[in-house]
């Protein structure tokens, strides 16, 4: 499967305070936050005429859910209409409480830890062949995941009893207990097998790849969902002889290159045939072995030009890897920190290191440090802005997106009860005509057509 369904869903950390004092608490904030989006739809869990999903998470995070891309450059621009919209309703929510009475501020931050220690997640999806075999993942796939954050990590400041504080490449990799399970709380793993493909049960799975941070660079979102589409290309095509790159203890090993950002060669990973690589060494050799695959395939053109990031990114690391705080998140954060330590000679516990690891993922564009290091052109962006804008309101063209979108669209405009759902359209008439969408890569349909067509 060259062509492929992908998405992305992302939970967002919410509080209110003024002055550093939380004046209410998270699940407060996120009900006043959320009180337009019932408005729209009677409900805390809508689908939106861009196809996505919104609604209230677990623990009072608000999440975005993408509606369904099969191109990369769609899927950079609906992840980022998915912070604009957050932030509107963060607008609409301030002027409420500021209405009311209340003396705050709503901040919004697209991160995965918050000062309690809790994590949320930024989930990957992939539409897979039903008939997947997971011992080709733990191969090949999830040595890439483990090994991928040495360029797709958002950077933490992070304290543990044996290591102290130190700076870590990523944000999820204290919160990750286990490779494969069907968890997704409780014992985190890299990858969720929950089956719930959200399409034809007989045709596909969903793979849920829930080991990744949230990643404010459009680049680094774009080469990590491009990177693995094309992996799991070569895990489907039985003709390919994957080299096996099996680690003896995953969750081990993505602790340990967390903690090794500039991956100097002491932090060497054990695979279970008893051969030791360091991450890079690791990346470098699946990122070959990619290339080699796709000299004789049809492969689309943004996964191709994912794969020539990616490289990139690759020589990069190894020559200079402050170079690239214009391309990866944890470089950028890790040179705006260490910029001001050498200016004020603060220690990493300080508590104005503390804040500048919170606010680069502050959405806010006045406030947010990624944001403003966007706005000077310090940051490669893969997708205009107004790319962005319209994703807000438009879905995907080339997937089911397309229709569910268009069909959410003219029952509000026609002030028509509905209930939509990831492969269901109906409407709440007499009739209850239902519309079912198994197939995620179909953009039209006949029947889809007369349902829009009556209303």
């Amino acid at each position: 499967m060259h062509r492929r369904i992908y998405g992305l869903e992302t939970e967002y950390g919410v509080t209110y305070s003024l002055n550093g004092q939380r004046r209410l608490s998270p699940d407060d904030v996120s009900r006043v936050l959320f009180r337009k989006v019932v408005a729209w739809g009677r409900s805390s869990n809508v689908f939106l005429e861009n196809g996505s999903r919104l609604y209230l998470d677990v623990g009072s995070h608000p999440e975005y859910a993408t509606a369904e891309c099969d191109n990369l450059y769609d899927l950079v621009a609906q992840d980022g209409a998915g912070e604009r919209i957050l932030q509107s309703l963060v607008t609409s929510a301030q002027q409420q409480l500021s209405d009311e009475g209340s003396r705050g501020s709503i901040y919004l931050f697209r991160n995965n830890t918050d000062s309690a220690g809790n994590s949320y997640g930024c989930h990957e999806n992939y539409c897979t062949e039903r008939e997947e075999d997971l011992k080709r993942h733990e191969q090949f796939l999830i040595p890439f995941l483990v090994s991928r954050q040495i360029w797709s990590g958002a950077g933490k400041v992070v304290t543990t009893a044996s290591r102290g504080t130190h700076f870590g490449l990523s944000q999820r990799a204290e919160h990750i207990w286990e490779s494969i399970s069907s968890a997704t709380t409780r014992s985190r793993p890299i990858i969720n097998t929950r089956d719930e493909p959200h399409a034809d049960p007989e045709k596909y799975r969903r793979l849920h790849v829930i080991v990744g941070d949230s990643n404010m660079s459009e680049f680094a979102t774009f080469v990590k969902v491009g990177a693995t589409c094309l992996i799991l290309s070569m895990i489907e095509d039985r003709h390919t002889i994957l080299r096996d790159l099996s680690l003896e203890q995953p969750i081990k090993a993505f602790r340990e290159i967390s903690m090794d950002p500039f991956g100097d060669g002491h932090c060497k990973v054990r695979l279970a045939n008893g051969r030791e690589m360091t991450a890079l060494e690791l990346q470098e050799e699946i990122c070959e072995r990619v290339e080699a695959y796709v000299v004789k395939r049809d492969i689309p053109g943004d996964q191709l030009e994912a794969l020539r990031l990616w490289r990139g990114v690759l020589t990069q690391l190894r020559v200079d890897p402050l170079a690239l705080a214009d391309r990866l998140d944890w470089v950028a954060k890790y040179s705006l920190i260490e910029a001001l330590r050498a200016k004020e000679n603060l220690p990493l516990t300080d508590p104005k290191v503390q804040l500048i690891d919170l606010l680069y993922h502050d959405t806010d564009p006045q406030r947010g440090l990624y944001h403003r290091l966007a706005s000077k052109g310090n940051l490669i962006r893969m997708v205009d802005e107004s790319s962005v804008q319209a994703a807000v309101t438009q879905a995907p063209e080339t997937t089911r997106a397309r229709m569910r979108g268009a069909f959410v669209r003219r029952a509000k405009e026609k002030n028509r009860d509905f209930t939509v759902d990831w492969v269901h359209l109906k409407l709440n008439d007499q009739v209850q005509r239902t519309v079912l969408m198994k197939d995620p890569f179909k953009s039209h349909d006949d029947r889809f057509d007369r349902l829009l067509n009556s209303l």
